[in-house]
């Protein structure tokens, strides 16, 4: 008999496809997703589909929809991300194709403008927008004096409409730009051969063929007004979803089962809206046979055409820079009501957030940092594990991450409120739901998505040799980790850090949720409590102008780390 050889086993670790040390690590990842994002969400779905026996059952959708202010709460949120998508639609579709076509003095300087409203949260310009745009509003008041009548831009669902197509429209411009940049110039000429012109080519051709950055910017606009809370609230629009769950949570009770009947709606809309604009793009060959990108060939207008391309230019950049020169005004208005332009200006708002605002002002800073900082240590694990190792189920962690980009804000709050309420802090007892810390929770798990972004490519950009050139020199897994991949990818964690600071700043949906106390307030909370009353409108409008500008030099300082960055490891051969 012959014997036979004993062949060791692998060890553990290379079975798996990673150290232990990365294992425990995004083991950490995982429980902190499962128990912050998963779960909470879980738990809502749970309750909407729970009856009074406590079994599964539909009951509650039954009773949402037999509910005439639910059903027609639900299709007013329809009819609003719709509309907004429409009108969104009219003023980026027409930016984007004179910036791409045609060569258009000052396209880049458009291009800048036209990005400037998401530097804005909408509930900050609402009020402003309301007193350009409103009934006894700057606007109007010019065209009932000229020409006697007005027109309801700010009336009821209007109001939210343009508040929101102004703010949501870059999203489109962005993407479009892009796609169209990216169409080869051959097949535009190839039309023109065979006889299409003008809007016909446009029409046939062009669109057609950026239709996949049209549609995910337009999914983007939909699934953002949907999840909108703060401006219908601000613009005393109720009868939307939105406003409906937090008037029902916050009003009702937190045991009430319509708030979660309608955080679920809420979800089903999100996912599908993106699995339809999926849809919509399937089955459709949008590629070309260019090499390089040599984009659309830009054309020359015409006189006439030069004239009226200027005009829209202008007539749009007036609209979407007016919630920033309306709440710019506010902030220095004496007074503000019936009249084209304040009554006459002073510093003083500025004074009253200087004396009243500085704990809006630090706990902004502490918990939009504390989430950063979450963000950018979750994203770089997630971020290595996926890219550096074999590790069985990383992408379904990366997926996890990803996943609360579809998840509004409101339903996020709603879920750990719930989940958490129950849950007291042990040294004083208070509902770990209410204490701050859960803020820093709630503004990490929603701008982990961008963080993981930023992370990644950053990581793309760094070549692996590097890390085995170290560890052949004798340097550990650790060591590595620390004076080459971390040090190299520090200007992508920076713009991951900076960018989830920046948009947790302005974090409202979750903050009204959540915030139980004042003190523990953010400057989201203070803007908007400012805005109640018409005697807070000018310090609301001042806290307002301090929030864009921390958004706009972070936003800023992002792009130029990014950009230093890019610099660096170009100089030095890393790509």
């Amino acid at each position: 008999m012959a014997n036979t050889a004993t062949i060791p086993s692998a060890p553990l670790s290379a079975r798996l496809g990673a150290s232990p040390a990365q294992i425990a690590a995004v083991a950490l990842v995982a429980l902190f997703l499962l128990a912050f994002l998963i779960v909470p969400i879980v738990r809502v779905i749970q309750i909407a589909f729970t009856g009074l026996d406590g079994g599964f059952s539909l009951v509650h959708f039954g009773d949402f929809f037999q509910t005439t202010l639910l059903r027609e709460s639900f299709w007013n949120s329809i009819y609003t991300a719709s509309m907004t998508v429409v009108v969104a639609s009219i003023i980026a579709v027409p930016l984007a194709t004179i910036i791409s076509r045609f060569r258009f003095r000052g396209a880049a300087l458009i291009h800048t403008l036209g990005v400037i409203p998401l530097v804005m949260p909408p509930f900050v310009g609402a009020v402003a927008m309301q007193l350009i745009y409103g009934r006894n509003g700057s606007v109007n008041l010019l065209l009932h004096d000229w020409f006697g009548f007005r027109i309801p831009f700010m009336e009821g669902l209007n109001g939210v409409i343009f508040v929101e197509a102004v703010h949501y429209f870059p999203f489109i411009l962005l993407n479009l730009s892009a796609a169209l940049s990216n169409i080869d110039s051959a097949m535009e000429e190839s039309a023109q051969n065979l006889g299409a012109s003008g809007f016909a080519l446009f029409r046939k051709i062009v669109f057609p063929l950026a239709l996949p950055g049209y549609v995910a910017g337009a999914a983007l606009v939909f699934v953002k007004v949907f999840d909108d809370l703060a401006t219908p609230l601000l613009l005393s629009v109720t009868n939307m979803l939105a406003p409906q769950a937090y008037l029902r949570i916050t009003s009702v009770g937190i045991a009430d089962p319509q708030g979660y009947v309608i955080s679920v709606i809420m979800i089903a809309c999100a996912l599908a809206t993106i699995g339809l604009s999926q849809l919509a793009l399937r089955g459709r060959d949008f590629s070309t046979q260019q090499r390089g990108g040599g984009g659309l060939s830009r054309r020359k207008l015409g006189k006439s055409g030069t004239i009226l391309a200027t005009a829209f230019v202008i007539v749009t950049l007036l609209i979407v820079l007016s919630p920033h020169i309306g709440i710019l005004l506010l902030s220095f208005g004496t007074v503000w009501s019936f009249a084209v332009l304040p009554d006459g200006y002073t510093l003083a708002h500025y004074a009253t957030i200087a004396h009243e605002a500085g704990p809006y002002i630090t706990n902004t800073l502490l918990y939009c940092g504390l989430a950063g900082f979450i963000d950018i240590v979750l994203a770089s694990v997630i971020a290595y594990v996926v890219l550096r190792t074999r590790l069985k189920g990383r992408h379904l962690v990366e997926q996890m991450a990803m996943a609360a980009i579809a998840i509004p804000g409101l339903v996020l709050g709603i879920g750990l409120l719930r989940t958490y309420y129950d849950v007291h802090l042990p040294m004083t007892g208070e509902p770990l739901a209410t204490f701050w810390g859960m803020l820093v929770i709630a503004y990490a798990v929603r701008r982990l998505p961008y963080a993981l972004v930023s992370a990644k490519a950053a990581l793309h950009q760094l070549h692996v040799h590097l890390e085995e050139a170290a560890e052949s020199l004798g340097a550990g897994k650790f060591t590595t980790l620390t004076r080459i991949v971390v040090p190299l990818m520090t200007g992508g964690l920076l713009a991951g850090f900076v960018t989830s600071f920046a948009t947790a700043a302005v974090e409202l949906s979750a903050t009204l949720i959540l915030v139980t106390r004042p003190p523990d307030a953010p400057i989201s909370y203070g803007i908007y409590v400012y805005m109640q009353a018409a005697a807070g409108r000018g310090p609301g409008a001042a806290l307002g102008v301090l929030a864009v500008l921390v958004v706009a030099i972070a936003t800023f300082l992002s792009y130029r780390f990014a950009e230093r960055e890019r610099d660096l490891k170009s100089r030095e051969g890393v790509f």
